[in-house]
């Protein structure tokens, strides 16, 4: 769970970096890429544990694959979230039959 928790926060500093500068677009472009990375930063201090601790054999742990899975997940969902809440964007039926999709993949990476 402390795995998931960390990628979750990861995740979020990750979308505010990729994309909350796109609410700014008249910032100098040095400052967006400085203000981006320095968010990024925070990110990585939440995503390399979350790896590091999540990855191997035994209870609570994940395989590679499984973690990326998981990462994956949490990225639609926390961007979905940030598209709707941020920017005011709303999501088509077709965005969340794609989300669906990819969410339907978890069941396949995580079948014995």
């Amino acid at each position: 769970m402390q795995t998931i928790v960390l990628l979750a926060v990861s995740n979020a500093f990750m979308t505010a970096a990729w994309y909350g500068h796109l609410k700014f677009k008249e910032a100098v472009l040095w400052k967006v890429i400085l203000a981006s990375w320095l968010i990024a930063f925070v990110e990585y201090c939440f995503q390399v544990p979350a790896n590091r601790w999540g990855h191997g054999n035994g209870p609570g742990q994940y395989s590679l694959v499984q973690l990326k899975t998981i990462q994956e997940v949490l990225n639609l969902l926390i961007f979905g979230s940030f598209v709707v809440l941020y920017f005011g964007e709303g999501l088509k039926w077709n965005h969340l039959a794609g989300f669906a999709c990819l969410v339907a993949a978890v069941f396949f990476v995580f079948k014995g």
